[in-house]
Parts: C-alpha cells; structure tokens; sequence
C-alpha cells in the first residue's frame, strides 16, 4: 500500500501506453481480488493485465484463478524481500497451485523480489531477528528454478528499474508470445491452402539392393584337415624304436615355431637368441643322417620321401599325436590339450613335463604362439622350404605344396592326382596375371585380401572362380559392392568404368549375386546409366528387368511433368507479392 503497484507503474510510465483503464472486480461483494489494468502497447497490440495484491484470489475463487492462469500469456509473481513470512506463505500454498494449474501450459513465468534489504549493523538478537526476516537472493533463485522462471531482483519502483530491469524482461516476453501466435497463424493458413491446393507427386522409395552376406573363415578348419589326410607330408617323426611313425608338414611347424626352424635349417643357432630353445630341440629331436639336405631355392621333387625325425624323449612322443593336431588347429584350445594329455598319461609329473615341452617350442617371449592367419606370410613368395614354382607371365613365384593343398580343392587335386602338375617342380599358370595369381596366393597363405581398385577385385573373382575357391570370391563381391556404393553420383556419371562389362564378366563366371546386385544397381541408378552408350550393351532379358525395377519409376516422372504442367497453367505467384 505504501508504494504504486510494480504494473501500474510500468504501463503509466511506458513511453508506448495510449491508454490505462482501471476496475475492479471481486469475487465476494465489498471485497476486491484483483485490478485490471488495460492498455496499447508496441502501437497496437492490446494488453490486459490482471493484478492480484493479495493471494485471496487462490483462496475465494479456485476456478476464476485457474481460468485466469489457464488462458495467461505470461504471468508475474513478485513479493517483497522483507517480508519472510509472505514469501513463505507463498512458496508452500501458492506456488504448487499454480504448477498445478499451468501444468498442460507452457506459459512463461517472471518472479520479482522487490525492495531493498534491510542492513542491520547491530548485533543485539532484536535486530538479528529482524535480519533473518529478509528473503535472502538464493531463496528467491531457488523458488524461480521450481517454476522454471526468470528471476528479478527491483530494488525500487522509479523509472530507471523499472524500464531496465522488468519493464526489459515483460516487453522480451511479449515479443516472444507475438511471434508464437503469428507463426501459429502462419501454420494454419498454410495448412488451408495445403488442403486446397494440387499436392506435388511423392518420390517413392528405391528397393532394397540384395543382401550379400559373406561366407565365414575355415582357415583353421583347413590345416587341420592337412594333417588328418596326411596329404604332401615332408616330415615323419619316430619313437627310436622306430614302432610307429607321425606325418607332418615343415611350412606348418615352421610358421608356429622357432624350434621346428632350427631343426629344418630355416634359421641356424646364431639366430635364435633363446638359448633354452636351442637346448630343447637337441635334446628332444635328431634328424637322422643321410636324409636329404633342405631343399634348395629351386624346389625338390615330389618323389623325395619325407625327413625322418627321431623324438628322443618317449614320454613326449607318445603325445606327439595330441600336440599336433593341437598346433594344425590354430593353437587355441590349450585346455583340451591338457584334458587330452591328462587322459593318457595319468601322471601328473609326466603331464607337467610334456606340457613344459610344448610352451618351450611354441614359446614366443611371454606366451605361446599362435598359428594366426598371419604366420604363414613369413613363407608367402619366397624359396625357404618351396616345393612348386609356378611359372607365370615369365616370371616364377615359389610356393608350398602343403598350404595349396589345404586351402583350394582344385589345387589338392591337381598335385595328388594323375595330372602332370603331381610330378612336376614346375607348374606353369595360364589366363590369369601375375600380380593376380600373387594376390590368389596371398589369400591362401593369409585367409585375407586387400585389391588395389574394382577391376582388379574382378579379376582376382575370376581367378577364385577358375580354383574354386568360394570365400575369395564373395570377398571380392563384397569389395566390389561397397566399392560402387560409395561413388558419388557425380564420379558414376563420368567414371570410365563400364558397370554393364562387370555385369558381364560376373554371369559369365557364375557370379550369381554380384550380377544380381549390379542389375539392381543399374536399375537404382536409372537416370545415369541410361545416357550412357555402355546401356545399350544390356540384353533384351536385362533391359527389360532394368527398366521394370528403375528409380525414379515412369509413373513418378509423369505425374512430376502433369505437375509442372498445372503450376505453370496456375501462373502462381508469391502471395506476399
């Protein structure tokens, strides 16, 4: 009552007030609830104010109260900073009436601490009660973060704090509740003419390209079947009784261990840095003299017989059986390896010793190696331990029987067959390149690929087709596709590459899912493909597939030119304009 009320007092002194309206209204007969302050501001928009001194209005008239909270645009709460028990009142009854009310309605709230605080200098418990009295700022703070409102503090109703610091903040909000309900004008015209007005033709989706999936590895399966078919055994183990013999293939032992490296003359002691291992294989194994030297870079003949090995310790050798096919398998079931080991012996110590054995020969500094799909690269393309060189292009690249063998069919039965290759050092290779026939290699020897660019995915496919291998052949497949999945549309439209001659070369060498695959990929690509002269290459079959599967459809380019059509027929127009 001392002081103008904080609306009022904006509205008067507001440079864009026309006019001020008051009037009271009041629930109950003689007992005023709330002023109503009428005014125009920013020129023309009509503002009505309700200001409500007291609370009575929460307390007379729920319904009233909520419809005016309801229907509010932005709503002001403000209390004095010296009167805490006002404050109090108004946090625990008032302010959850009005969450509750403005619950289904975002509705922007301004919380105003208005006055200046008390300072008592006196430290008597009079004036100290009388301090505590005051509603400190992180109360007020903390009352604005409930609602979710802006927090002012109004030290005085004169003309400079008002317009600063409230008079700033109401007129932000206006602006920002005039621009919602404009821009919800502006959705419902639109939304109007939408309805009145011929819609533009929907683009379909492309379909679905085929699903390519990959075929998993057999690497580890495949070694392990080298040593149960025996097939291009160089190595034969004995007892030294010479009761019983075990068949095995240097390149496999080799890749796995230093020890196997040092007894076939890969690597000489000066090699080895491990003294212990050097130790292991004199006391564990002897090539029996008068076994023919290692073979030399040009390869030996198939008929030579295998190098005999003598296994001195008998303990060992009577394991020998379990400990290879443990290695030939990839070296990762250690556990079974102990079972196994554990069942035969039935001695603890025994077990221990022959366990000991096998972690000191396939020892690398701090565990046990693995026969990876990365160990037998150390042997990919050079002569140590070759036996086959095939001629290509002029050019010879060395290989191992043993890894040809166990990895491609084609070749297993080429080398244990009545064909000339089973007998012949030299093999000569024909229809493919040499940096071809070296990456068909690689992958046999490492159970991985990486091609340098599509056409030479496509040729290395060709080369796994003629060999049979069928994982090279979907990892090619799959390169190929991701390859062309990746090209923007711009690169396809001038790249010199020639989608239709790998669609070919790919039925032509019972590529079934990459064929399948490029003519939906030509189809998708429709618009790009069918201005260049390599279309015309396609088959009646072909064509007529492309053109039933094609992006964007002869429908959709129809009713986009019917469009068109009615647009220019309209002469629209902006309508601002």
């Amino acid at each position: 009552n001392q002081q103008p009320s904080l609306i009022w007092s904006y509205l008067r002194r507001s440079a864009l007030v026309s006019r001020i309206d008051s009037s009271l209204s009041a629930s109950h007969v003689g007992n005023p609830v709330f002023t109503e302050y009428q005014a125009c501001v920013f020129g023309n928009v009509r503002l009505v104010v309700h200001d409500c001194p007291v609370w009575d209005i929460f307390d007379s008239d729920w319904y009233t109260s909520r419809s005016l909270i309801g229907g509010a645009d932005i709503i002001v709460i403000k209390y004095s900073v010296n009167d805490k028990t006002s404050f109090q009142e108004l946090k625990d009854g008032y302010v959850p009436m009005i969450k509750k009310a403005s619950n289904h309605c975002s509705v922007p709230v301004i919380i105003s601490a208005i006055g200046a605080r008390k300072t008592v200098s006196c430290t008597c418990p009079l004036c100290t009660s009388d301090r505590r009295s005051c509603v400190t700022t992180s109360e007020g703070v903390q009352l604005a973060k409930e609602l979710g409102a802006t927090y002012l503090e109004l030290h005085a109703l004169n003309d400079f704090y008002v317009q600063k610091y409230f008079g700033g903040v109401l007129e932000y909000f206006m602006i920002q509740t005039l621009n919602q309900k404009s821009s919800e004008k502006m959705k419902k015209r639109k939304k109007m003419q939408k309805c009145h007005r011929v819609q533009p033709p929907q683009l379909e989706q492309p379909e679905k390209m085929p699903i390519l999936k990959g075929e998993a590895s057999h690497y580890n399966a495949d070694l392990h079947n080298l040593l149960c078919c025996c097939q291009c055994a160089d190595v034969a183990f004995y007892p030294e009784d010479l009761s019983s013999v075990v068949e095995a293939h240097k390149i496999i032992l080799c890749s796995v261990s230093h020890l196997f490296m040092l007894l076939f003359k890969v690597k000489t002691p000066a090699d080895i840095r491990d003294a212990s291992i050097v130790r292991t294989a004199r006391s564990l194994f002897s090539v029996e003299a008068g076994d023919p030297s290692p073979p030399p870079p040009r390869g030996i003949p198939p008929c030579v017989p295998p190098v005999r090995v003598v296994v001195k310790d008998s303990v060992f050798c009577s394991c020998l059986p379990d400990i290879l096919h443990f290695i030939y398998s990839g070296a990762f079931q250690w556990e079974r390896l102990e079972e196994d080991i554990k069942k035969k012996l039935k001695d603890p110590e025994k077990t221990e010793h022959v366990l000991e054995k096998v972690k000191c020969i396939l020892k690398t500094p701090g565990k046990i190696k693995r026969l990876y799909n990365t160990s037998l690269r150390l042997f990919f393309n050079t002569p140590v331990l070759a036996d086959v060189i095939f001629k290509i292009q002029g050019a010879t690249v060395p290989a191992h029987r043993a890894v040809l063998v166990a990895r491609c069919e084609v070749m297993a039965a080429m080398f244990n067959g009545n064909y000339l290759e089973a007998n012949s050092v030299l093999v000569p290779v024909y229809g493919v390149s040499k940096d071809t026939f070296l990456s068909f290699l690689e992958y046999l020897y490492t159970d991985s690929c990486c091609p340098a660019s599509i056409l030479q995915a496509m040729s290395l496919l060709i080369c796994a087709e003629m060999y049979q291998v069928m994982r090279l052949q979907h990892i090619c497949e799959l390169y190929i596709i991701t390859q062309l999945q990746s090209m923007p549309s711009r690169e396809l439209a001038s790249t010199s590459l020639s989608i239709v001659s790998l669609l070919k070369k790919a039925k032509f060498h019972n590529s079934d899912c990459l064929s399948t695959w490029l003519l939906h990929f030509i189809a998708t690509n429709y618009l790009i493909f069918s201005q260049k002269p390599e279309f015309q290459d396609l088959s009646v079959e072909e064509r007529n597939f492309v053109e039933m599967h094609r992006w964007p459809s002869n429908l959709y380019l129809k009713q986009l030119a019917d469009y068109r059509n009615y647009v220019h027929s309209q002469k629209c127009h902006c309508t601002v304009m």
